[in-house]
Order: C-alpha cells, then sequence, then structure tokens
C-alpha cells in the first residue's frame, strides 16, 4: 500500500458509464439469489409462493439498500481525510454521494413500508390483500418483527432528510451522522428477527450486530469505493488504503461472528446438511471463503503490478451481493 500514489501507471481506473452498470447487476444477483434460496430451502412449506417472495425481496432488496447507504456514508468520511488538496473535484464528488444516498434511502423506506405489509402476511398465514388495518398495525406496534421494521423505517428516513439537508449544506449535518443512521438501519432487521428468539438470546444478539455491521461496511465499503472512487484515479488513490486497512477488520469480524451465530442457531452438525436453514448456511460460509480467496489474490496481484484491482474488486462485490441474497433467504427460513 505504500506505492499507492503510483497505481494509475499500473493500475487502469474504468469509466463511469461502466461502474454505472455494475449496481444494477448486484441488485439482480441479491434479489435473484434471496428468491430461489427461499424456495430450495422450503420456505414454501409455510408460505404461498407470492408472499414468500414478496417478504424474500423486500427484505434483500431492503438490505441492499441499507448496505449502500453505509457504504456511501462511509467513503464520504474517509475521502475529505486526504483528498481534499490532490482531488479538486472532491467536493462535486460529495454532492454527488448525497443525491445518490437521497435516491437509495427513499428506495430503502419504500421496501421496508412493502416489506411490513408481506411480513405481516407471512406471519398471519393469509395473502396481503386479505389483511386487515388491525393486524397491520398489532403486526407493526405488537411484534417484535414488526417493530424492528419501523424502527428501520425511521432510521431510513433520518438517512433520506439528512442526506437531503447535506445536498444543499454539508456543514449542517455531519458524514458521520448518516453513517450512524444507516449502520443503526442495517441491524434493526436481524437484531430483532431470528436472533432475537434465539435460546443464548443476549448472545445471539451481540454475534448478529457484531456480523451485521461489519459485512455492511465491508460490503458497503467495497461497492461505493467501486462506483465513487473507482473512475477517478486521484480520489481512488486516496481512500483505498484506508478503506482497506478497515475491510481487514470486518472480514476477521464477519468471519468469526458468523461461526460463533451458526453454532448458536443449528442444533447439530448433522443439521447442516438435513435442513434448508444448514444448506444456506454451508452456501453462505463458501461465499465467504471465496472472498476471502479473492481478497488475497487481489492483493498478491496488485504488489506484482499483474493486474487491475478494480476488476477484482467488481468480481468481490458480485459474490457479495450473492451472500446478502443468501442472508435475506435465512431470515425467511428461521
Amino acid at each position: 500500500m505504500r506505492d499507492s500514489p503510483r497505481w494509475g501507471s499500473t493500475v487502469s481506473t474504468p469509466t463511469r458509464a461502466a461502474t454505472g452498470w455494475r449496481p444494477v447487476g448486484w441488485v439482480g444477483l441479491t434479489i435473484g439469489t434471496a428468491s430461489a434460496a427461499a424456495v430450495l430451502a422450503g420456505g414454501l412449506a409455510a408460505t404461498a409462493l407470492p408472499v414468500l417472495l414478496g417478504a424474500t425481496v423486500t427484505r434483500a432488496a431492503g438490505d441492499l439498500a441499507a448496505v449502500a447507504c453505509v457504504g456511501l456514508a462511509l467513503v464520504a468520511t474517509l475521502l475529505p481525510l486526504g483528498a481534499n488538496r490532490r482531488a479538486p473535484e472532491l467536493p462535486d464528488v460529495l454532492r454527488g454521494v448525497d443525491r445518490a444516498t437521497v435516491a437509495v434511502a427513499g428506495a430503502w423506506l419504500v421496501l421496508v413500508l412493502l416489506g411490513v405489509g408481506f411480513r405481516a402476511a407471512e406471519a398471519y398465514g393469509r395473502p396481503v390483500g386479505a389483511l386487515g388495518a388491525t393486524e397491520l398495525r398489532t403486526f407493526a406496534f405488537t411484534l417484535t418483527a414488526g417493530r424492528g421494521l419501523l424502527l428501520t423505517a425511521g432510521c431510513a428516513v433520518t438517512v433520506l432528510v439528512c442526506a437531503a439537508v447535506r445536498s444543499r449544506d454539508p456543514d449542517r449535518v455531519p458524514q458521520r451522522v448518516v453513517l450512524v443512521a444507516a449502520l443503526l438501519g442495517s441491524l434493526a432487521p436481524a437484531v430483532t428477527g431470528h436472533a432475537g428468539t434465539s435460546a443464548d438470546h443476549q448472545l445471539a444478539v451481540v454475534t448478529v450486530a457484531l456480523h451485521v455491521a461489519a459485512a455492511a461496511l465491508w460490503v458497503g465499503g467495497l461497492g461505493a469505493v467501486v462506483v465513487v472512487a473507482g473512475p477517478r484515479r486521484r480520489l481512488l488513490d486516496a481512500v483505498l488504503p484506508r478503506f482497506s486497512t478497515l475491510a481487514g477488520g470486518c472480514i476477521a469480524c464477519v468471519v468469526v461472528s458468523g461461526v460463533l451465530n451458526a453454532v448458536l442457531r443449528v442444533s447439530s452438525v448433522g443439521a447442516l446438511v438435513t435442513t434448508g436453514y444448514g444448506w444456506l448456511v454451508l452456501a453462505k460460509s463458501v461465499c465467504v471463503v471465496a472472498l476471502g480467496g479473492l481478497g488475497w489474490l487481489a492483493r498478491r496481484r496488485l504488489a506484482a503490478r499483474r493486474l487491475p484491482v478494480l476488476r477484482w474488486a467488481g468480481v468481490e462485490v458480485a459474490v457479495m451481493a450473492v451472500t446478502i441474497g443468501l442472508a435475506a433467504a435465512l431470515t425467511q427460513t428461521a
């Protein structure tokens, strides 16, 4: 990482048009993986297909939107530390990040509100159209999962408002406020979902909170680095070393907390191959191992100056999108 200022001579950066299409592919991978995994893991045994797909898609897309908000806020937080003097385009880039955050947070809020309807239908075992106002109110304000979704919606609104204010006057709201609100919103569904019903409640909540927070910073940060800083070499030189250091700690936290959470949730080793939940845990574990291998290979080739680092980063984010889809399916089968 010491020779990062010379990356521009050996590591090509993609065009803005090329990076602009990548998020579309990542969204497709996440939703497709989540939908297929929820069905294959036996989700139809207790839920009708439209309700299962609706709950899974809104959860997966909502999780991805939350991760995107975390990543955008993280990159915007890291960039000013080392790029002000060398990157005159930085103010315009930060305004663009704020505007993108407004759009993503708005989509996140809509997905969460739609998720309330689908999750309520799943809980009551009815089609969405057959639910009454009383049932929706009971689910949203009485059940833990519903309250978690309302908390997430509140965080999405906070991110939306703060980013909108920042797009007009960045000095009025610190970027770290957006980052904290996005992180809290990404945590809420996880800690109020299957972790909240675990026999070892407190340990399960702590491990899943660490797991989700570290994954959101890692996945969202890398995706934002590729999209925001990737086409701009000077910004990439400034942010990539800092993000690389943070990502190393996040990867370790994801692995350790993921193993602990799986131990708490899977009753036996045999359950890994005899239950839908166990198969999803194995599939997610394979993805995490693949991500670790990709990261290691990217570092080696970067050190040897043999291949553009952003090509490998794009592949990593694609695998991460699949992992988010599997994680969303896990919540539907627990």
